[in-house]
């Protein structure tokens, strides 16, 4: 059967063409969002706080691997931190792993602080890291 000629044709390679940038358009539009997640301007990295205190929930999942802190702050009051790690393909390459940490221990992990001041702080890879009196090396 010949190809189709024409007008049809025309029309054809025009729904082509809007199909492929409409795909475009959405893979970018959810990709420039992933990216922009995993910035760190957050937290200072001129500072480091020690939180010093209990685990009350580690979270092992993506994005990121939480460890929730219970500490007392200067005036003996009880602050909730959050910090917050890598994912846990890069926190197993470096020894972590999902029973690294349970609610009850006690621990003293040093981490770059929100900039913000807020009880939320980053867990890098060269992070002093005590889990009930012991020095955890992977």
């Amino acid at each position: 059967m010949p190809q189709a000629r024409g007008p049809n044709r025309k029309f054809k390679t025009r729904n082509k063409l809007i199909t492929i940038s409409l795909v475009v358009v959405g893979v970018l539009g959810v990709a420039v969002p992933l990216f922009a997640h995993h910035g760190t301007s957050v937290y200072d990295n001129s500072k480091t706080v020690t939180v010093k205190g209990t685990v009350a929930e580690y979270i092992w999942t993506n994005p990121h691997v939480y460890v929730k802190v219970d500490a007392m702050d200067e005036s003996g009051h009880t602050v909730h931190w959050a910090l917050e790690a890598q994912n846990p393909l890069s926190e197993a390459e470096v020894g972590w792993s999902k029973n690294t940490f349970k609610p009850g221990d006690e621990v003293e992990i040093d981490v770059k602080p929100a900039k913000n001041g807020r009880p939320v702080g980053s867990i890098g890879y060269t992070t002093r890291i005590i889990i009930n009196g012991k020095q955890f090396k992977p």
